[in-house]
């Protein structure tokens, strides 16, 4: 590849391999994922990933690595214990992240201190093995992550299936939120490479910015905290499975995974279904 010339040349080197030269010490300063050859003066990579560059800070990022968590990430977990005021999630992160009670909307959408009648009733609302989108609120000095619901956009998953992909592949967009309209398909792209598809359900965003604002929305913890699938047409369940089959597939060929390539890559899909059907 292009070494130390590629940073600062027009064909910007994105991919290193471990032990590749990536930059010059005398005007890089080497950050994660690299170290500095004494006999050289290069910056070379420790690891096979994507080469990274803020300003004068080098770093590689691996293509195969554990999730590491940033505030604001959206996530999709799976609750793994109830504890006291509680809940740990697994994120696919070293450890498990928590989830307190204190950080999640109840029912009625009431904004008031959490008592100890909610504490007896936490598994109604999360319990093992629940999937849920969250947003990651806090990272603490030992590592440990802190998360909350307190938006009608996130809380538990229905309807659906989970896919499990690179964390690397998933591209930080606007919203992780996408709807493919020809498949009647939601799809929730966790930061941390679960990814949520399931059957399309409208939602309000009047309500959510209300909300959002503190001025409380009605919430029904039978469609809120429910574990109840909701009835799903066949269509629409050969649209889910379809989709996951997809987002596998552009994973094996490690493409990124954003709303844009999402899309156009089920529309290809979409369009060359109907033309065989046409055809036959």
């Amino acid at each position: 590849m292009g070494g130390v010339a590629g940073l600062g040349s027009d064909r910007d080197l994105t991919i290193a391999c471990t032990g590749e030269s990536i930059a010059s010490s005398q005007t890089f300063m080497r950050g994660h994922g690299s170290y500095l050859d004494q006999e050289t003066s290069s910056i070379l990579s420790s690891v096979c990933g994507t080469v990274e560059r803020v300003n004068k800070l080098v770093s590689v990022r691996p293509v195969r690595t554990r999730y590491s968590p940033e505030v604001g990430d959206l996530v999709v977990g799976r609750v793994t214990e109830v504890g006291p005021r509680r809940w740990k999630v697994d994120i696919g992160s070293k450890s498990d992240a928590a989830l307190l009670l204190s950080s999640v909307n109840l029912p009625g959408g009431v904004q008031r201190r959490k008592l100890e009648s909610d504490e007896l009733q936490m598994r109604n609302f999360f319990q093992e093995g629940d999937l849920l989108v969250a947003e990651v609120q806090s990272i603490f000095h030992d590592g440990s992550v802190g998360l909350h619901t307190r938006s009608l956009r996130y809380g538990k998953l229905r309807n659906g299936s989970l896919v499990r992909l690179a964390p690397v592949l998933i591209q930080r967009l606007k919203s992780h939120f996408l709807t493919l309209p020809n498949a009647e398909v939601d799809i929730v792209l966790g930061l941390n490479g679960y990814v949520w598809v399931a059957k399309h359900i409208p939602f309000d965003v009047t309500k959510a910015e209300g909300e959002a604002s503190g001025k409380g929305i009605g919430m029904d913890i039978d469609g809120v905290y429910s574990d109840v699938n909701e009835e799903i047409p066949i269509h629409v369940r050969r649209s889910i499975s379809r989709v996951s089959h997809l987002l596998k597939l552009l994973a094996s060929y490690q493409l990124p995974i954003s709303d844009v390539i999402v899309q156009k890559a089920y529309d290809f899909l979409h369009s060359f279904s109907s033309e065989n059907l046409v055809g036959g």
